[in-house]
């Protein structure tokens, strides 16, 4: 499909942007039943378009105020760095068509966004994270004042296809999503990382101690989310007294485990504010 065949269809939403977070994002659109033929994509690289039109049926185009003509949803899904001149591009189709935009950029605020597109946008601004791309991804959302309950509830159901959704009221606090959820899955890979290079050391061989690392950190998240108790509460029924859980543990404690968590996502937390203040 290309952008002259279905430019007689009406979009739902346009994508700026066609990596692969709004690939994820598309794929979970159409899984919803949202037709391809309904969603616009913009994006430069051609081989990104073909694969696009390939692989779900959406009408793309080179240009961004081409993809977002009639469009009364627009995700935002480029690189920070390019944001605010991304922005100023669409900034007349905006004043014209008073779009709900849905930001999914890393440190770039939702009042940025609206600066950026002319001013009195509505604006949601979101942050998902890798899994995402398999359909687990977990989203943390926030929404400025112009944002009515039904733009709320469509820009949920958009982020939802690819995963849970958190409204968060205080802007100030998605960076703290983002140092926990969308930095967050690069923690659990470094963890994955360390157990398997102890593993090693313990004679085990390769190929077992990766299946060993991945299905316990697969099997634990799912104990995490399935059996609706504290993280703590499930830690203590696998401890036993004296038992090799507990020596372990007590080591992780002593080298300060917990208070190297909280100033891992501390350090997130405040490198997210920076970025938001070298993009102003």
């Amino acid at each position: 499909m290309n952008a002259t065949a279905s430019a007689s269809t009406p979009p739902q939403v346009a994508f700026i942007g066609g990596g692969n977070m709004a690939r994820s994002l598309i794929a979970g659109l159409v899984r919803q039943g949202v037709h391809g033929s309904a969603i616009h994509v913009a994006e430069p690289v051609e081989a990104l378009r073909q694969a696009l039109e390939q692989d779900f049926g959406v009408a793309t185009f080179a240009g961004a105020s081409d993809a977002v003509a009639h469009a009364p949803l627009w995700v935002l899904a480029v690189k920070p760095q390019v944001m605010r001149e991304v922005c100023a591009g669409l900034a007349d189709a905006a004043r014209a068509q008073s779009p709900l935009v849905v930001s999914i950029a890393a440190g770039i605020t939702a009042g940025q966004l609206d600066r950026w597109l002319g001013g009195g946008n509505v604006v949601v601004r979101a942050m998902p994270n890798t899994p995402a791309l398999l359909g687990a991804g977990v989203t943390g959302l926030f929404a400025n004042e112009r944002v009515s309950a039904t733009q709320r509830a469509r820009a949920e159901q958009v982020l939802a296809s690819a995963g849970r959704t958190v409204w968060i009221e205080d802007e100030a606090l998605i960076d703290a999503v983002t140092a926990v959820s969308g930095s967050g899955p690069a923690y659990v890979f470094l963890l994955a990382e360390a157990m398997e290079a102890a593993a090693l050391q313990q004679g085990l061989p390769a190929d077992a101690a990766r299946i060993l690392v991945q299905d316990t950190l697969l099997g634990a998240a799912r104990m995490l989310v399935e059996a609706g108790e504290a993280p703590a509460e499930l830690r203590r029924r696998v401890t036993s007294p004296g038992g090799t859980t507990q020596a372990a543990i007590e080591t992780f404690q002593a080298g300060g485990f917990e208070a190297l968590a909280a100033r891992a996502i501390e350090a997130a937390t405040v490198r997210g504010r920076e970025l938001s203040a070298a993009n102003d």
